[in-house]
């Protein structure tokens, strides 16, 4: 289905520019607002100055620091929310429509989920839906869920944000626990466990924390509470750059358990040991659809999904 369009004073309002605009207004910044659309800053601005322009009028005031509601940008607000609702409300009813027709799935996933949860549940979920075509997108969350918003995804498998769209519904599955990668050959690749005390002299390298914040955020956290500052190496976006990093010998780096699943030459996943009394929960673990949607595919796999959840969490 095609972006709806109005015709405003002879010119074309574009459905991405509503959204380009809520965005901005939503984190008056363009940059957050660029990284929430997966869409360079340059790009987002340009959308919503046509969108100003087919309107007549400035929405936003922008200086070299802060971005602001006009008054006619907040007048503009409400009633954009409500076009942009009621356009994703008919093409999630149409989509719905045409995936009872052929039954397909469209499932995201993070790149952990992807390596272990996701075969884990297309085997036990092709069991007993058989006829179901599920198609599969790897991504970072902040790239999930807009795709979720648009309708390019059913559900999604992904780190809950700090800060979430009401229009998204989240249930929380479990918490995944934390390995170190170790190269094969480093002084502590002997050990059955490593505590952080065991590291804090090692270099590191960290998950960006723009990118996967939840990561980010353990290691600094571990050694927060150790009274200790990491010996930062290197910083690194993808969980699989940062297992061949090891690899080639540049640092360590406390990643999920389930990032052991990938398959790289040189380096060993030993099990973090953490003291219970710390109960740190930093990796957890969601799945997320849009809210008050009506989906029966959806809904299968969620129930097949619940029903082997226990399995699943103790391979986390």
């Amino acid at each position: 289905m095609q972006s709806p369009q109005c015709v405003l004073r002879g010119e074309i309002m574009e459905l991405h520019q509503l959204r380009c605009f809520l965005a901005v207004a939503e984190e008056l910044h363009f940059g957050r607002a660029a990284r929430q659309l997966d869409m360079l800053p340059s790009a987002l601005g340009r959308h919503v100055r046509l969108l100003e322009e087919s309107l007549g009028t400035q929405l936003l005031l922008r200086t070299t620091r802060n971005v602001a509601l006009s008054q006619d940008g907040a007048l503009f607000l409400n009633d954009a929310r409500l076009l942009v609702a009621k356009a994703d409300d008919l093409g999630a009813r149409f989509r719905e429509k045409g995936r009872k027709r052929g039954l397909t799935l469209k499932l995201g996933a993070i790149d952990t989920a992807a390596a272990s949860l996701v075969p884990m549940l297309l085997q036990d979920f092709r069991k007993h839906h058989p006829q179901v075509t599920v198609q599969l997108v790897e991504d970072k969350t902040i790239r999930l869920l807009p795709r979720l918003l648009s309708g390019r995804l059913d559900l999604a498998f992904v780190r809950p944000p700090e800060k979430f769209d009401k229009r998204i519904q989240f249930e929380h599955l479990f918490y995944e626990t934390a390995v170190v990668a170790v190269p094969t050959q480093h002084k502590l690749a002997s050990r059955k466990k490593i505590t952080i005390e065991n590291i804090l002299d090692q270099p590191l390298i960290i998950p960006d924390r723009s990118s996967r914040p939840h990561s980010h955020d353990l290691t600094m956290k571990l050694f927060e509470l150790a009274n200790a500052r990491p010996v930062v190496a290197q910083v690194a976006e993808e969980k699989q750059t940062i297992v061949n990093l090891v690899a080639a010998g540049l640092g360590l780096a406390i990643v999920p358990r389930w990032a052991s699943r990938f398959a790289v030459a040189g380096v060993r996943f030993i099990p973090l040991k953490v003291e219970e009394r710390k109960n740190l929960k930093f990796l957890p673990f969601a799945a997320a659809w849009i809210d008050g949607s009506r989906d029966p595919v959806r809904d299968q796999m969620m129930s097949v999904l619940k029903s082997r959840l226990r399995t699943y969490s103790a391979k986390a």
